[in-house]
């Protein structure tokens, strides 16, 4: 016992009551005390078939004694009694068995010595042989005791919810001995397995009763009232026909393991549970990348971060806070978005400065970045909708060009060692002013990249699942309302993947970015927009058409049917992460030129000229191709900031043909 056990048993004392662990141990060696006695009791009473001889009754009592205290002291020893009662496993019956063994092996020594000194005591070996049996299994019993208890009653608690486990592997396994737990919520009765050498076997008691095809006529013939699948590696389509199934026999709740990781560690438990989300149906799958590269470039730095309040933002400056940046500094013009996300590094324990600021402000920018001077920008601010930068070109360029410009120079002037522009696959062969604009801003970065010490790369992916104002969350809340949902395209396709997913590929990428490089995900085959809407309806438990209504219309000026992730003229290479690619693109051949063009398109933004703003897009960006309707589009509203104060018409432009 330590000194503050000791100190906790004293108090116990001092105050007329036991403390919890000199309960537990003066429990156990009760319990252990009694069960030792009635096995060598039981031991003599077996050898001599019910009739031991009066004369043996006191060598019986003497040799219950030594047996008695010698095995106590070898349990206490092995610490038997701080096994866990309720939780008892395989490697506490190995405890139990090792200590029984030692603490007989003691007993029989001592015997042999006594019997040398007490001639009278003649212990027949059978009885030593038999007393071990006997107290091997009442000892192991004993430490069972709780846990079978909890067993029986947790298959018979009425309040539980009837589940039926999918997956018979080892993740179904660890799930099937969580749920014994007098906390879970659920009461399994068996296991759906495709290996038909499974069917009919027994693990942690339950049967595996059949294979997925068997699946509805199983939850109806059982009532079952959860699907619990326990396949972290399976394949979408396998999942996708898990939760169909569910859905058919009318079972409500369907929740899925997610990760593999706890599988490998032996600690999938119910509460890993969670609900079939849609990125569990898309197939898209988190990519692993070497966390070690990244701490290496982030740890002991500070690290500013734009667009801090956005999806992509706010989801980087949370992510890093695993690898010890010194500090993180959040810039945005929406100081709600930045207030929640200023919160979430408070509640992490990482330290933060905000900005509010906006990222057109030259001068604002420059004297931010000399403020917190960062070792490494993350750029992520910028307007992303494609309809409304159809309808507000001026915004679009004001933000995604020019912002865009004004944090790149800057982070050059301060020499920043890394800049990192998160992009978009709208910007390859760019069809809208949104992807024209990221375009521009990617063709700036890479022809800074070079001309001091900042090194600029590039990161593009595609949709995020979930972001502000996506798809996604666009149709749920149309499922929510019970409004129909409108899909515009039937061949509609977009990439899919998880926050967390384009978080690492811009960690990894700034990690392993040397500068002018563009980096890509290999993410797949796109999902078409309709199967993405079918599969949000039946995720909430509902039917396309019958209960949710499917409109479709033709696309918005500047979508296209399908992105692209590289242009043609850009070649890709693997890198040793896997799924993470890279192009080495090439840089403006003439970046005066590019910047007298941003210029240029500055000044045109601000007149609201649309036309002209499209057409001098089309010189920035050779390979835009705006829609037809794009150049056609009659109305315009303009809502520019206005020029700072004392400055002269042209200065903008001459601010930025400074950089070069």
């Amino acid at each position: 016992m330590n000194g503050s056990a000791r100190a906790q048993a004293a108090r116990g004392f001092s105050e007329g009551r036991l403390s919890p662990l000199f309960q537990r141990k003066l429990f156990f060696l009760v319990g252990d005390g009694v069960l030792l006695t009635v096995s060598i009791c039981a031991a003599y009473w077996l050898r001599f078939d019910g009739h031991v001889p009066p004369p043996l009754a006191p060598e019986i009592a003497v040799v219950a004694g030594i047996g008695v205290g010698l095995k106590l002291t070898v349990f206490l020893g092995q610490r038997l009694h701080m096994l866990s009662w309720s939780q008892v496993g395989l490697e506490d019956m190995v405890v139990v068995v090792r200590s029984v063994t030692v603490a007989t092996a003691l007993f029989w020594g001592a015997t042999f010595v006594l019997r040398g000194i007490w001639h009278w005591l003649a212990i027949p070996r059978s009885v030593l042989l038999i007393d071990y049996v006997l107290t091997l299994n009442m000892i192991a019993m004993f430490r069972m005791l709780r846990r079978v208890q909890l067993y029986l009653s947790h298959r018979t608690a009425p309040d539980g919810r009837i589940a039926l486990i999918v997956g018979a592997g080892v993740a179904g396994e660890q799930l099937a001995h969580s749920l014994r737990s007098d906390t879970s919520k659920y009461v399994p009765i068996g296991f759906v397995d495709d290996d038909r050498g499974k069917l009919g076997t027994t693990i942690r008691g339950l049967r595996v009763l059949g294979d997925r095809g068997e699946l509805l006529d199983l939850a109806r013939a059982y009532a079952v009232q959860a699907i619990l699948i326990a396949m972290p590696s399976a394949p979408s389509s396998v999942i996708r026909s898990v939760v169909s199934l569910a859905r058919k026999a009318g079972v409500d709740e369907v929740r899925i393991v997610p990760s593999i990781d706890r599988v490998l560690n032996g600690q999938v438990g119910f509460d890993d549970l969670r609900e079939v989300q849609l990125s569990d149906l898309l197939g898209r799958q988190e990519v692993r990348l070497d966390p070690a590269a990244m701490e290496e470039g982030l740890r002991g730095r500070t690290i500013l971060v734009t667009g801090a309040g956005g999806s992509i933002g706010s989801e980087l400056c949370r992510q890093m806070t695993r690898f010890g940046p010194r500090e993180i500094v959040l810039v945005d013009n929406d100081e709600t978005a930045l207030f929640w996300v200023e919160r979430d590094l408070q509640r992490l324990k990482q330290r933060s400065t905000t900005c509010l600021e906006d990222i057109r402000d030259s001068v604002r920018v420059t004297e931010m970045m000399r403020r917190v001077h960062p070792d490494l920008v993350f750029h992520a601010a910028a307007y992303k909708h494609v309809d409304l930068m159809e309808r507000h070109p001026n915004q679009a360029i004001g933000t995604n060009v020019l912002g865009a410009l004004e944090v790149a120079r800057a982070a050059l002037e301060v020499r920043v060692a890394k800049f990192v522009l998160v992009s978009t696959d709208k910007a390859v062969n760019p069809a809208s002013i949104m992807g024209a604009t990221k375009r521009a801003a990617e063709r700036i970065c890479l022809g800074l990249n070079g001309r001091g010490h900042t090194r600029y790369l590039v990161v593009r992916f595609g949709n995020v699942l979930g972001s502000r104002g996506s798809v996604v969350p666009l149709f749920q809340e149309n499922i929510r309302r019970g409004d129909a949902i409108t899909i515009r395209g039937r061949n509609m396709r977009r990439y899919f993947m998880a926050i967390s997913e384009a978080v690492l590929l811009i960690l990894e990428a700034a990690a392993v970015g040397q500068g002018g490089e563009v980096f890509a995900l290999d993410m797949g085959d796109p999902i078409r927009i309709q199967d993405l809407a079918y599969d949000l309806i039946r995720l909430s438990g509902l039917e396309p058409y019958r209960d949710v209504p499917i409109t479709f219309t033709d696309p918005l000026p500047g979508e296209k049917d399908c992105e692209d992730l590289l242009t043609a003229e850009e070649g890709v290479v693997a890198t040793r992460y896997e799924r993470l690619f890279v192009s080495r693109a090439e840089p403006p051949k003439d970046f005066d030129r590019v910047l007298t063009q941003v210029s240029a398109l500055h000044e045109l933004a601000e007149t609201g000229d649309r036309d002209s703003i499209v057409r001098w897009l089309m010189n920035l960006v050779p390979n835009y191709r705006p829609s037809s309707s794009a150049l056609d589009e009659p109305q315009i509203i303009v809502v520019g900031r206005p020029p700072r104060e004392g400055a002269r018409p042209g200065e903008r432009g001459q601010a930025l043909r400074a950089v070069s």
